[in-house]
Parts: C-alpha cells; sequence; structure tokens
C-alpha cells in the first residue's frame, strides 16, 4: 500500500506515532511511506527511514525543489507546502496510480485494506465531510460562487493518481488562490473543495476520518451507537483535528490516553 505525508521536522514526531498505529494494526500489511518535503535534514529522514524499515516497510522521500513554487501565490502564514498534496501526482512515481494521504495527527486504529481499495475510478479522491450543519452552511456562503455539496476534510484523501494527471491544472490552483486571496481560511482544504469537490468521492466520516473532538456529539446523533466500544472496533481513522493537539500539553480529551498509549510504544 502507498502511503503519503508531508510535514517539516516539527512533525517527525507526530508522524511516528501515526505510522506505529498504522503499523500494529496492519501487521501482513507491507507499505510505502513518500514524504514529501523540502527541509528536513539527512540525519532526521535516516533516522525515519530505520524507523519504518524496522516495521517491515519502506520510506521513499520525495525532495521538492523551493524553486519550483516560485511563481506560486502564498498567504499569510501559509508556505508553498499548501500545494503539496494538491500536487503530487507531479512529483510522485508515474507508476503509481493510487495512494493514501494521511495528516499526522491521525491514529489508524484498525485495518485501512477495506478503505485503501475503495473504487475510485471515476473520481479525482475519496474523502470524509464533517456533518456539521454550522461547517457546511459556513463554508457553501465562504466560498460562493463554487458550488460545493459538502466541506471535504483533506486530512484523509485516497488518490486517484492516474485521474488526477489528466484532470488537475496547476496554473487552475494558483489562479484560484490569486482570485480568492481574502476567503481562504484553510487554503489546501478551501481549494479542495471549491475546484474539485464535485470529483469526490465520500467517505463515511465515523470509520474513516472520525473528528476525536466530537465524540459526544456523534454518540447522541446515532442514539447511543457510536459509543466507545463501536468507535475502537470499527473506526479505522482517528482524527485529532483542529488547533489543539494530543502530543502538546494541557490538551485533554476523550481520546488523549488512546494517543499518549501510541506514543509512548512509538518514541520510548
Amino acid at each position: 500500500m502507498n502511503i503519503l505525508v508531508t510535514l517539516d521536522s516539527n512533525y517527525i514526531k507526530p508522524l511516528k506515532v501515526m505510522l506505529k498505529s498504522l503499523f500494529l494494526n496492519n501487521p501482513e500489511e507491507k507499505f510505502a511511506i513518500y514524504l514529501m518535503q523540502s527541509s528536513i535534514s539527512q540525519e532526521e529522514l535516516q533516522n525515519l527511514s530505520d524507523y519504518i524499515e524496522k516495521h517491515g516497510s519502506r520510506l521513499e522521500v520525495v525532495d521538492i525543489d523551493d524553486n519550483y513554487f516560485d511563481d506560486a501565490p502564498i498567504l499569510l502564514h501559509y508556505t508553498k507546502a499548501m500545494y503539496y498534496r494538491l500536487l503530487a501526482y507531479k512529483f510522485l512515481p508515474k507508476e503509481l496510480d493510487r495512494i493514501l494521504y494521511l495528516d499526522p495527527d491521525i491514529l489508524v486504529i484498525n485495518p485501512i485494506k477495506e478503505l485503501y481499495n475503495t473504487n475510485i475510478s471515476d473520481y479525482l479522491y475519496a474523502a470524509a465531510y464533517h456533518d456539521f450543519i454550522s461547517v457546511k452552511e459556513v463554508n457553501k456562503i465562504r466560498l460562493n460562487p463554487y458550488k460545493i455539496d459538502a466541506y471535504y476534510n483533506s486530512g484523509v484523501l485516497l488518490m486517484n493518481l492516474e485521474q488526477q494527471r489528466q484532470s488537475i491544472d496547476d496554473k487552475r490552483i494558483f489562479g484560484f488562490v490569486e482570485e480568492n486571496r481574502s476567503k481562504l481560511i484553510m487554503p489546501d482544504q478551501d481549494i479542495l473543495n471549491a475546484l474539485y469537490s464535485k470529483n469526490i468521492k465520500t467517505l463515511d466520516e465515523i470509520l474513516y476520518n472520525y473528528d476525536a473532538r466530537y465524540y459526544r456529539y456523534y454518540k447522541i446523533k446515532s442514539s447511543g451507537i457510536h459509543d466507545m466500544d463501536y468507535v475502537i472496533n470499527n473506526t479505522v481513522i482517528l482524527h485529532f483535528c483542529g488547533k489543539r493537539k494530543p502530543w502538546k500539553k494541557r490538551y485533554s480529551g476523550k481520546f488523549h490516553s488512546l494517543y499518549k498509549h501510541y506514543e509512548r510504544l512509538a518514541i520510548y
């Protein structure tokens, strides 16, 4: 299976935690971890490669020349790296036809094979949206006149690379950013939704992009079905969305202990 991550040195520790959960809960799978980066040191890359090889998988480093995006517009504190996952198809090996992008603030707590093998032959991506009315409606208004039915989360993206090579134009992406600077809050996610939401296959958020902040909401909405037992036994991807992260001090949340468990296994 091919897994894509894009990050800098600040997220190597969370990446190791995410990978530990992936490896432990998919013991029969071998993974090729593709890391798109432009600033991680060789020492850090070697350490990460050794860590991944120890678990029977391999690291493939995709170095991005910082000059490549010289003409691409950037926004405030968002760097050129915001384009990496959207234009990954340009830098990944041509023989790859699909890859699963995962944010580093994720735990993979059940087998991922069914997600990875999802049929996306007629789509650019498969992704989940968080079914909160406020999120959907605010983003529909904010990204007007672009017609979106749902606002997909870009932290988990199953990518149809073959279709993307035929359909995605980087100039269209750069033009969108230039024309909509004042509207964009989460640039890569906004781009994904405004330009490509009609070409995204919807995944079940409870299974494949569970927002760890909203355990109580999910449980109430499901009339108690989506309780802790259900999540532990069925949810594949637990996503620690938002600014508060479980590896930082003073974090508290329903799944904090679970995260600390994997962190201990990965780091210590």
